[in-house]
């Protein structure tokens, strides 16, 4: 089997070939490509994430960008069985990703700091206010892109109770509960939906709407 790159990491993917002998077939995965074919997964194996690949994507969270690199962002790492069982229980059942949250073998609570992002001497210069939401969703798909890149699967989870959540994961204060992020190896042959696309001429507009 050949070996995956991933440009501009040069990452060789764990579970494609680490350990085949390399010939002469490399294929060269780019950014693009990472974007275009990462899909949500809900169905995980029982297998730990290695120490090494969660430490690649929390390294992906400290360089995020953000405004005026304040870096609001703050992350719970969830590997007990007993907090996720709890977490879990602060989502609808019919939720697709209700299971998700108890089967992966790391669950990622994506937290920020209020009045901190998108403000400037205590006030907010735009119309948008707190600008953590922004923030958060750059960490949010580096998070979903990295893993993706170790061959681990992701799903970003937003439909549950956050005060109730919040509240299992004692947050202090000023701090808000985003989403979370279960992550873990896919099962084979695991689940995923279509994402079908929008032409680019549809939502493109040059100089003007």
């Amino acid at each position: 089997m050949g070996v995956k790159i991933f440009l501009p990491f040069i990452g060789v993917y764990e579970n494609y070939g680490r350990n085949d002998e390399i010939n002469s077939e490399v294929t060269v995965m780019t950014m693009i490509d990472h974007i275009k074919n990462r899909r949500s997964v809900r169905d995980f194996k029982s297998d730990e994430i290695p120490a090494e690949s969660l430490r690649t994507i929390l390294e992906a969270v400290q360089h995020s960008q953000s405004w005026a690199n304040n870096q609001c962002w703050e992350i719970i790492v969830l590997t007990d069985p007993v907090v996720k069982k709890a977490v879990q229980d602060a989502l609808p059942q019919g939720n697709p990703s209700f299971n998700a949250i108890e089967k992966a073998p790391v669950v990622l609570a994506l937290c920020a700091r209020l009045e901190v992002s998108g403000y400037y001497q205590g006030v907010t210069p735009t119309k948008f206010g707190d600008w953590f939401m922004f923030d958060l969703g750059i960490v949010t798909q580096n998070i979903c892109l990295t893993a993706y890149d170790l061959g681990l699967g992701t799903v970003v989870v937003g439909l549950f109770d956050h005060a109730k959540a919040a509240r299992i994961l004692s947050l202090p204060p000023k701090h808000e509960l985003v989403a979370l992020v279960p992550i873990g190896i896919p099962v084979p042959d695991a689940a995923v939906r279509d994402s079908p696309r929008k032409d680019m001429e549809e939502f493109i507009h040059y100089n003007g709407f």
